[in-house]
C-alpha cells in the first residue's frame, strides 16, 4: 500500500472504527432526534421556499412581466439561475461516478451527499426554463410526443436536445443515487427502534437482504449507471452551451462555449461540494470520515477547473480582438468599462484571484479559508452567467434598441427562493437518509485493514 494512500485514510484507521461502529455512527445521524441546529436550518430554508412558492404564484397570475426583463434583455435571472444550478449538479456526478470508474477510494466519504447535491440542483434548475416560457403549463410541447395538432419540436434547435439531455441526466442521477442507497436503507431498517421507522426504511430498501446475488447485481448496475452518467455530464452542459453558441449575438456565437461551460460546471460544483461538506463535517462530527485530505483533494480539483475557466476568459478577449469584428470588440469593451463592468471585475476577483490562494497546502487544509473561497467562487460563477447573458443582450447591433436591465424584487425572490428550495431538500436528506455511504466505508475499512 502506497504512503500517500496510507496517509489519506490514517485518521479512519486511527479512530479505531469497526464495521459496526461505522454503521452505528452514520446511521444514528438519520435516526437520532432532530437537533436545534437542524430545526434552525430547516426553518430558514422553509421560509425561503415559501417565498419561492409565492413568487411562482405571482408569476402564474401575472406572467413574466413581474421580472425586470425587457427588449433587448429578454433573458435574465431565470436563465442565469438555470445555468448556475445545472452547473452545480455536474460535479456531484463526477465525484461519484468518474472516481468510481477510476477506482479512487477517497470518494467513499463524499459520494453520497455529492450525489444528493446533483439530484436536488438539477431538479431546481429544471424549473427555470419552464417558468421562462410565459405559458409554463405548456412545457411539454418541447418534448417529442404524438401531437394531433402537428405542433412538432424543431429538431435543429438545441433547446430540444437540451430538454432531452436534462431529463436523461436527471433520471440516471436519481437511479444511481437511489441504487447506492439500498444497502444503507436496509441497515437503517435493522437499526430502527420504532415500528414506523422500520416500515419506512423497509419499504425504501426494496427487500434488500444482503445476499451475494444482491451485491453482484448492485455492483453491475452501479458500473453501468456510472458509465452512463459520466458522458451525460459532458453532454448536458455542452447542450446548455449550444443554446448560446447558436445565437448570432456578439459574445455568444463561439465554439469555445461547450468546453468552457463544462469547466465552469466542475468549478462551481466542486465549490458547492466544499460549501456543503465543510459544515457537515463540523456539525455532525465527521472529521474522521471527511478528513483534511478529502478537502485538499476537492480544493485541488476546484483549482484545476478554475485555472481552465480563467484561461477561457483570456481566450475570449484574445479571439474578440484578433477577429477584428467591431461588434465583438465593443462587447468586450463593455465588459471592461461598461455599465456592468463592476460585475465583470467581481467575476475576476472571485473566480481568478481568490483561487490563487489554493496553491498553498495550508490554505487547502484550512476549512474556514476553503469555505470562504468556495463561497466566493459560487458568487463569481453566478455573476459570470449574468455577464454572459445580460452584457451580451443589453447592447446589440442596433443602438436604437439598447436598454439597461434592472432586477426587480421578484427576480431576487426567485434567486434566493431557489437556494432555499435546494437547502430544504438537502436538510430533509440529512435528517432522513445516511449522508455517507456506510457499505462503501465498511468495504474501504476492510481493504485498509487487510493492507495493514
Amino acid at each position: 500500500m502506497s504512503a500517500a494512500r496510507t496517509a489519506r485514510h490514517e485518521r479512519l484507521l486511527a479512530s479505531g472504527h469497526t464495521y459496526t461502529s461505522l454503521s452505528d455512527k452514520i446511521g444514528k445521524l438519520a435516526l437520532r432526534p432532530n437537533g436545534t441546529l437542524w430545526f434552525v436550518s430547516f426553518a430558514c430554508s422553509l421560509l425561503l421556499t415559501l417565498l419561492f412558492a409565492a413568487g411562482v404564484g405571482e408569476l402564474l397570475e401575472k406572467g413574466v412581466g413581474i421580472w425586470g426583463i425587457n427588449i433587448p434583455v429578454a433573458w435574465a435571472f431565470a436563465l442565469i439561475n438555470y445555468v448556475w444550478w445545472i452547473a452545480i449538479g455536474m460535479a456531484g456526478t463526477f465525484i461519484s461516478a468518474a472516481l468510481y470508474l477510476a477506482r479512487q477510494d477517497w470518494r467513499s466519504s463524499l459520494n453520497r451527499y455529492a450525489e444528493a447535491m446533483t439530484v436536488f440542483a438539477v431538479a431546481v434548475s429544471g424549473l427555470f426554463p419552464i417558468f421562462h416560457l410565459g405559458r409554463p403549463w405548456f412545457f411539454y410541447w418541447v418534448a417529442f410526443y404524438p401531437n394531433r395538432m402537428s405542433l412538432w419540436p424543431q429538431w435543429r434547435s438545441s433547446l430540444v436536445w437540451d430538454f432531452l439531455a436534462i431529463i436523461a441526466y436527471l433520471l440516471v442521477s436519481i437511479m444511481y443515487w437511489y441504487v447506492g442507497l439500498l444497502p444503507d436503507l436496509a441497515t437503517l431498517r435493522d437499526q430502527a427502534r420504532t415500528r414506523g421507522e422500520q416500515v419506512f426504511y423497509g419499504l425504501l430498501a426494496l427487500g434488500w437482504r444482503g445476499e451475494a446475488r444482491h451485491w453482484k447485481r448492485l455492483e453491475s448496475l452501479n458500473l453501468v449507471l456510472a458509465g452512463l452518467a459520466v458522458p451525460l455530464v459532458f453532454s448536458v452542459h455542452s447542450m446548455v452551451a449550444l443554446d448560446f453558441s447558436e445565437g448570432t449575438l456578439p459574445g455568444w456565437h463561439s465554439t469555445l462555449f461547450p468546453p468552457f461551460f463544462v469547466a465552469g460546471a466542475f468549478f462551481s460544483g466542486f465549490a458547492m461540494a466544499l460549501v456543503l461538506g465543510i459544515p457537515l463535517r463540523r456539525w455532525l462530527g465527521l472529521g474522521d470520515i471527511i478528513t483534511p485530505k478529502h478537502l485538499d483533494n476537492l480544493s485541488k480539483m476546484m483549482l484545476a477547473a478554475g485555472l481552465f475557466v480563467g484561461y477561457n476568459y483570456a481566450v475570449e478577449f484574445f479571439m474578440a480582438f484578433y477577429s477584428g469584428d467591431p461588434y465583438e470588440i465593443a462587447e468586450m469593451k463593455d465588459r471592461l468599462l461598461g455599465p456592468y463592468a463592476w460585475v465583470f471585475w467581481t467575476v475576476i476577483a472571485c473566480n481568478v484571484v481568490a483561487i490563487q490562494f489554493l496553491w498553498s497546502p495550508r490554505v487547502r487544509r484550512n476549512p474556514i479559508a476553503l469555505f470562504v473561497i468556495s463561497m466566493l467562487v459560487l458568487i463569481g460563477m453566478w455573476y459570470e452567467r449574468f455577464i454572459l447573458i445580460v452584457n451580451s443582450l443589453f447592447r446589440t447591433y442596433l443602438p436604437s434598441s439598447w436598454g439597461m436591465f434592472y432586477p426587480t424584487l421578484w427576480d431576487l425572490i426567485f434567486l434566493f427562493g431557489s437556494i432555499g428550495l435546494f437547502l430544504l431538500l438537502f436538510t430533509l436528506f440529512v435528517r432522513w437518509l445516511p449522508i455517507v455511504a456506510m457499505y462503501e466505508m465498511r468495504k474501504l475499512l476492510h481493504k485498509l485493514q487487510g493492507a495493514g
